[in-house]
C-alpha cells in the first residue's frame, strides 16, 4: 500500500476512535463521528510523530484541537445540522466544554497514530520509501555574442520559455554592455557620452546567464565553446544543446596588412572613443605647429567608406571638427579637411540616386571631401595612397570600407558563401548540423518576404532573432517551424548638421525633417529609459552648449 493511503487509514481509524470523546462533550452524534474521522485522516498527514515520544505527540496533538474545535464545533457541525454558525461570545461559553474535547480528541489521535504506525510495519511490512522524482536535466541554449542579433535572440528566448527550468539560457560576449551602434558616430564626434549609448545585459536579460569571454574556438562534435583564458589564465568551456551564432562582423582590409595596422577601425564603442582622442590630440598638436605643411596633415581626417556608417562618420567628424576651431585660435579654417573617400562614383549605395546626391551635396557644402572612384591602396606613418595613383597626407584613416564575418566561422565544419557568412535555411538552422542555428551578419539567411538573401542590417537582424527564439522553442517541444519572413521598413543615414536622409515604405524625406525623424525613431529603439533620458538631455544641452573637448582618459593598471 502507497505510503499515503497507509497513512490516511491510520489516521482515519484512530480518528473513528477519538471520536467517542467528541460524543461525550456534545450532542451531536453524526457530525462528530464523521467530522472526527476527517480530522485524523488530516492529523495522521501532517503529524510526523517521533518514536517513543508519545508525550510530545500528545501535546502536539492537543494544540491542534484548537483550531479544529473553532472550525468544526463553530463552524461546520452547527452548518450540517442546520443551525447557524455559534459565533455569539455568550453562544462561545457554553461550547467550552466541546473545546476541551476536541483537545483530548487531538492529543488521543496523535498517540494513536504514533502506535498505528510501528504496528501497521509489524502487520504489513514498512512503509515504502517515496522515490524521488529524477532530476530535471535542463537543455542548455547558448548564444554567441552580444550585439543586436543575440541579445535580442536572448530576450525572446526569455519570453518564450519563460520560467521553464527545463531550460537554461546562456550569452557569452565580449563585452558586458549591448552596443546602440546607430548612435556610434555621435560619440566619435563627441555629440554624446560613451556610457549613453551602452546598455549593461544583466539588466536587459533578466533570467539569462551573462559569460564575459572572447571565444576562442567552437566545437560542434562536443558540442562545447572554448572561451580564451582570462584572469585565472585557465580556458573555460561551455557546453550546450543548442547554440546560436550571433557572431557578428569585423573589419576586412582587403588583404592590406600596412592598412590594418595604420587605420582606426569603426566597429565598437573602444573604437569609437578612440577616435575622439585622436582628432582632439590632433587639435592640440596643430595649435601649437608652426609649419603650415605639418599643420595640414595634422588636420586632414581621412574616412574610408561612402557607406552608411563612413558617411555619418565623415559628416559627424566635420560637425565637431569645424565646431572645435573657436577653442584653438591657431588653428586656420582652411587647413582642416574631413575627406570620404569612396570606390564607386556616388555615395550612400543603399539609397536612391536623388537622396544620395542630396547627401552629397549637403555634406560637401558644410566642408566635406569627396575622393570618388577611389580606392584606398595602402597607408603609412602620414599617408594614405590611393587607387589611381594619388596621395593624403594625413595622420589620420578610420576604415569602414569593408567587413566579413566573424572569422571563427572559417573553423566551423558549415557550408558558407564567398565571404565567409554561414549559409542557413530559412529556419536559421545550420543545414546538416542539428542544434545549430545562425542570424544577423555572420548568416546568409534567405527572406521569404522577397526571396532574396537578407541584407546584413540591425533591422533585418531583430526580426531574424524572434524568428529563432520561436523556432527553438517550437524544436524543443516537438512544434513546426517557421519560415523567415520580413518586408523593410526603411533607411535612415544622418549626414550632419540637422540634416538627414530617410526612406520609409516607399517614402522619401531629407533635411531637418529626416533628421528629426533619425533622432526621434531611434531614441525611441534605444534600450532602457534612462538611457533615452540621457541622449534626449545631451542631445538638448547641444542646441545650446559647444561639444565637450576633453579627451576620455584611458586607465590602464600595470599588474607587478
Amino acid at each position: 500500500m502507497p505510503a499515503f493511503g497507509r497513512l490516511g487509514l491510520i489516521g482515519l481509524l484512530a480518528g473513528l476512535a477519538g471520536s467517542a470523546l467528541l460524543i461525550a462533550t456534545q450532542d451531536r452524534v453524526l457530525p462528530a463521528v464523521f467530522l472526527g474521522g476527517l480530522a485524523g485522516v488530516a492529523l495522521a498527514l501532517m503529524l510526523r510523530p517521533v518514536p517513543g515520544a508519545f508525550l510530545d505527540g500528545a501535546m502536539t496533538g492537543g494544540a491542534f484541537g484548537v483550531p479544529l474545535w473553532a472550525a468544526c464545533s463553530v463552524i461546520a457541525i452547527p452548518v450540517l445540522s442546520g443551525d447557524d454558525a455559534e459565533w455569539q461570545a455568550g453562544e462561545l461559553r457554553a461550547l467550552f466544554p466541546e473545546l476541551v474535547g476536541w483537545v483530548l480528541f487531538g492529543a488521543l489521535v496523535a498517540v494513536l497514530i504514533a502506535v498505528g504506525r510501528p504496528l501497521a510495519a509489524r502487520l504489513i511490512g514498512p512503509e515504502p520509501i517515496p522515490t524521488p522524482p529524477a532530476p530535471v536535466v535542463p537543455k542548455r541554449i547558448v548564444v554567441l555574442g552580444g550585439g543586436f542579433g543575440g541579445v535580442t535572440t536572448a530576450a525572446y528566448l526569455e519570453e518564450a520559455f519563460g520560467a521553464d527550468p527545463a531550460v537554461e539560457l546562456v550569452l557569452i560576449s565580449e563585452t558586458n554592455a549591448l552596443l546602440f551602434t546607430p548612435m556610434l558616430a555621435e560619440v566619435a564626434a563627441s555629440s554624446l557620452e560613451p556610457t549613453h549609448i551602452s546598455s549593461p545585459l544583466r539588466t536587459s536579460l533578466r533570467r539569462t546567464s551573462v559569460v564575459r569571454g572572447r571565444i576562442a574556438a567552437i566545437d560542434l562534435d562536443r558540442r562545447r565553446v572554448l572561451l580564451a583564458p582570462g584572469a585565472s589564465n585557465r580556458h573555460q568551456e561551455e557546453p550546450f544543446d543548442h547554440v546560436v551564432l550571433a557572431l557578428g562582423a569585423v573589419s576586412n582590409y582587403l588583404g592590406m596588412d600596412d592598412v590594418a595596422a595604420e587605420a582606426f577601425d569603426f566597429k565598437s564603442l573602444a573604437d569609437a572613443i578612440a577616435i575622439r582622442n585622436h582628432v582632439i590630440e590632433m587639435f592640440e598638436r596643430a595649435d601649437r605647429e608652426p609649419e603650415a605643411e605639418v599643420r595640414r596633415a595634422l588636420l586632414t581626417f581621412v574616412v574610408a567608406g561612402g557607406g552608411f556608417a563612413g558617411a555619418e562618420l565623415a559628416g559627424g567628424l566635420n560637425d565637431f571638427a569645424r565646431g572645435m576651431l573657436a577653442f584653438y585660435p591657431n588653428v586656420p579654417r582652411e587647413e582642416v579637411a574631413v575627406v570620404l573617400v569612396h570606390s564607386r562614383d556616388r555615395i550612400l549605395p543603399e539609397l536612391s540616386d536623388e537622396l544620395a546626391a542630396y547627401a552629397l551635396e549637403r555634406m560637401r557644402a558644410r566642408g566635406v571631401t569627396f575622393r570618388l572612384g577611389c580606392r584606398v591602396a595602402g597607408a603609412r606613418r602620414g599617408a594614405v595612397l590611393l587607387t589611381p595613383e594619388a596621395e593624403i597626407r594625413t595622420e589620420t584613416l578610420v576604415w569602414t570600407a569593408g567587413t566579413m564575418p566573424n572569422p571563427l566561422l572559417a573553423t566551423l565544419p558549415v557550408e558558407r558563401d564567398k565571404r565567409g557568412a554561414a549559409i542557413v535555411e530559412g529556419t536559421l538552422w545550420v543545414p546538416d548540423h542539428p542544434g545549430v542555428w545562425a542570424i544577423g551578419d555572420c548568416a546568409v539567411v534567405p527572406n521569404a518576404a522577397g526571396g532574396a538573401m537578407s541584407p546584413p542590417t540591425a533591422q533585418f537582424a531583430l526580426r531574424q532573432a524572434k524568428t529563432l527564439a520561436h523556432n527553438l522553442h517550437a524544436t524543443i517541444h516537438g512544434r513546426p517551424l517557421r519560415t523567415f519572413r520580413f518586408k523593410e521598413i526603411g533607411l535612415l543615414c544622418v549626414v550632419g548638421h540637422h540634416t538627414a536622409c530617410a526612406e520609409v515604405r516607399g517614402l522619401r524625406f531629407s533635411g531637418l525633417f529626416a533628421w528629426l525623424l533619425w533622432r526621434g525613431i531611434y531614441l525611441a529603439k534605444l534600450p532602457g529609459l534612462e538611457r533615452k533620458a540621457h541622449v534626449l538631455f545631451a542631445w538638448l544641452i547641444e542646441l545650446f552648449f559647444p561639444r565637450d573637448i576633453v579627451q576620455t582618459v584611458v586607465v590602464t593598471r600595470e599588474r607587478g
